[in-house]
């Protein structure tokens, strides 16, 4: 039997049961991908990271839905640097990750205690194809009057449909059509409904200190709602703030609130709407609990 240290960390949030819920294996590079993908089902959370020695970074980091393998997530990188933090594995106020989109370099500022601020520098944005609207509005059973921009894909590591809600009203309404999801993924050549999901945001937050107010619904194995997603937050507001839907490169993003996991991130997009670099998010992350994982 082999033993795997973990913690668990409520990422986005500094108060316990808030903000995304991710495990940390530590020493975890002789495992393989069927095994991480059964542990991410284990916990029933949405993904789980899986850390082990680096070449060319500080630490090498894999992110694992139950479904699958991804190149990068927000929440984990989060979580995963809280629980270095924690663990006293990091040094001074900067890290570099290793991650399957390339080097993503952190910030830590651990003046808050057992919640240290962790800020990723997020790749530049990719931007894809725009999508019909009907299609798009299909997968959450809501009307194409209801989507105040054009959907288009947008990745800052991992891609994402951002979509613009009307309000508060619409992104509440939002029930999940599986069927309709499949056919988004078919109309973008795919034939897995876990990624590309549509990444329904609107203009103003959950709270006054908010500046939008997402949800991101998930087909199975997955669970059915994402707390807060930090790499759709990155894809977000380079959309935004390419299509001059705010008013600033910097915000205050929230989710998760109506799940009773209020989460919070603060966003800068880095160079000018026409040419953006990279975007930058930040969170705080607390471990909640640590144990060993027996296999």
């Amino acid at each position: 039997m082999t033993s795997y240290a973990f913690d668990w960390v409520d990422a986005f949030s500094d108060q316990p049961f808030g903000g995304n819920g991710c495990a940390v294996l530590h020493d975890a590079g002789a495992l393989d991908a069927k095994t991480c993908q059964a542990f991410v089902r284990e916990t029933s959370l949405m993904e789980c990271t899986f850390l082990e020695p680096s070449t060319v970074a500080d630490i090498k980091v894999r992110y694992f839905l139950a479904s699958r393998e991804i190149p990068f997530a927000g929440h984990p990188t989060i979580a995963t640097v809280a629980s270095l933090v924690a663990r006293g594995l990091t040094r001074g106020r900067g890290l570099v990750l290793e991650t399957g989109a390339g080097l993503v370099a952190v910030e830590i500022d651990d003046a808050h205690g057992d919640a240290p601020l962790v800020t990723m520098t997020q790749v530049a944005p990719e931007f894809g194809p725009d999508l019909p609207r009907d299609l798009v509005a299909a997968v959450g059973r809501i009307e194409a009057e209801d989507i105040i921009a054009t959907p288009q894909v947008v990745s800052t590591g991992l891609p994402f449909c951002i979509t613009v809600l009307r309000d508060q009203d619409v992104l509440r309404r939002l029930d999940l059509d599986v069927g309709a999801l499949a056919r988004l993924a078919a109309h973008l050549g795919h034939d897995r409904t876990d990624m590309m999901e549509p990444f329904w945001v609107t203009q103003g937050g959950a709270t006054p200190a908010g500046d939008t107010f997402s949800r991101l619904l998930i087909a199975p194995p997955s669970p059915p709602e994402d707390a807060f997603t930090g790499s759709a937050t990155g894809a977000m507001a380079a959309y935004l703030w390419r299509h001059g839907l705010i008013e600033g490169r910097r915000f205050t993003a929230e989710q998760g609130h109506w799940m009773g996991r209020p989460g919070q991130a603060h966003v800068e997009v880095l160079g000018p709407p026409g040419a953006i670099s990279g975007v930058r998010v930040s969170g705080r992350g607390r471990v909640l609990m640590s144990g060993q994982l027996h296999l």
